[in-house]
C-alpha cells in the first residue's frame, strides 16, 4: 500500500489491511497473532499502554507494529 498513513486505526481497520481476503474476525486473529510472536513488539504496546481489550492502536501504536510487521 503506497498510501499508507500513520493514524489511529481499530484492529480491524488494521487487520483487513495485513489480510484483505479474510473475514474481520479471521483477520484480527491473524494479525493478533504476528503480534503475538514478536514478542519485541508486543512488549513495546504494552510499554505504550496496549490493553487486549483495546479496539484500536494508536498512531504510536501503529508505527511500531508496521517497523516490526512491515507496511500492510
Amino acid at each position: 500500500m503506497d498510501d499508507f498513513r500513520i493514524r489511529p486505526y481499530t484492529k480491524k481497520e488494521l487487520a483487513l489491511m495485513y489480510f484483505p481476503d479474510s473475514s474481520p474476525h479471521t483477520a484480527v486473529s491473524h494479525l493478533m497473532s504476528w503480534i503475538r510472536r514478536c514478542t519485541q513488539l508486543c512488549q513495546q504496546l504494552q510499554e505504550m499502554g496496549y490493553e487486549t481489550t483495546c479496539k484500536t492502536f494508536t498512531p504510536r501504536q501503529v508505527k511500531a507494529i508496521v517497523e516490526q510487521l512491515g507496511k500492510p
